[in-house]
């Protein structure tokens, strides 16, 4: 069936869900600019504040949302929705505890292979077929990922780069119950259950608090707009896109990231970093396009 405009509908909830992964990516990629922009440095003490911040976001987008009907809709996410909200929340904590006992660029390239937890979650858990196309740019952006950070990578240690393991490998279940669960249910409130979550386990290992007004807005920023914003925009995409698909456009995150630093803090990416990020951008940009013209093909 199509739109008055001669649009399939299938290539148009597609492309639905291609942009809210873009919007999601985005959102999420400026967490390492805000996290420069503040001035506190105990990372428990970010997690923190950002997690509250995210957890009023949440109340109100569920208020408004949902209306009167809003604890009924929080309850209706079952044990499901709490693991996923745990999950969810086990990745904010995963990052953090890798950089603190391994290097940045390997911490990120080993999340980097996100692509291939949440296509192989999809296959064994949903049985959700992974095209030769999204396979071929799931390599491909992998290719382009090692690049970037190739001329930073160290052999690490081994916790820390199990736990670096650990955020694909979580963050590829929870992708895994949105998919399972959209059609019967919101599984936004798994987002505030996050927040709440991980509110719990920071909270003591972050105290005393010393924020300042300015990191006040910059955290309040973080919850609203990375996380809040960012994580919404996920779980209404995941209505659209598989869950290869998700992992895909969530690779934005890690493109994208080190560009604004750039940006905001001059710290230039090496040149082959620039190569790898532009070969991971063509490479998601082709799979997008290709996506839509297949849904568009007549039969």
């Amino acid at each position: 069936m199509n739109d008055p405009n001669g649009i399939p509908d299938a290539a148009r909830a597609h492309r639905k869900g291609v942009l809210l992964m873009i919007g999601a990516g985005l959102c999420w990629s400026t967490g390492g600019v805000l996290v420069r922009s503040v001035v506190l440095t105990d990372p428990w003490e970010i997690v923190f504040w950002r997690s509250v911040f995210l957890v009023v976001f949440m109340i109100g987008v569920l208020t408004l949302w949902h209306r009167a009907k809003v604890f009924e809709k929080i309850f209706e996410v079952g044990f499901p929705g709490v693991l996923a909200g745990a999950l969810l929340a086990s990745t904010f904590f995963f990052f953090i505890l890798s950089v603190t006992r391994n290097t940045v660029a390997n911490t990120l390239v080993l999340m980097s292979v996100g692509p291939f937890f949440v296509a192989l979650s999809g296959r064994i858990f949903l049985g959700e077929r992974v095209s030769l196309r999204t396979w071929g740019t799931i390599s491909a952006a992998l290719v382009g990922i090692v690049l970037m950070f190739s001329e930073g990578l160290d052999s690490g240690r081994t916790i820390g780069n199990l736990l670096a393991l650990g955020v694909p490998a979580a963050f590829g279940l929870n992708v895994v119950i949105l998919r399972r669960t959209h059609a019967s249910v919101s599984m936004a409130p798994a987002v505030m259950l996050a927040g709440i979550f991980s509110i719990l386990v920071s909270l003591p290992l972050a105290w005393p608090l010393t924020p300042t007004v300015r990191d006040f807005v910059v955290l309040g920023i973080m919850g609203w707009v990375q996380l809040g914003i960012g994580c919404v925009l996920m779980v209404v995409a995941a209505r659209y896109l598989s869950a290869a698909e998700i992992g895909l456009f969530a690779l934005l995150e890690t493109i994208l990231g080190p560009i604004w630093v750039w940006l905001g803090f001059g710290e230039r990416p090496t040149d082959m970093a620039l190569v790898g990020g532009l070969l991971v951008i063509f490479a998601l940009l082709l799979n997008g396009l290709l996506g839509m013209r297949e849904r568009s093909s007549p039969g």
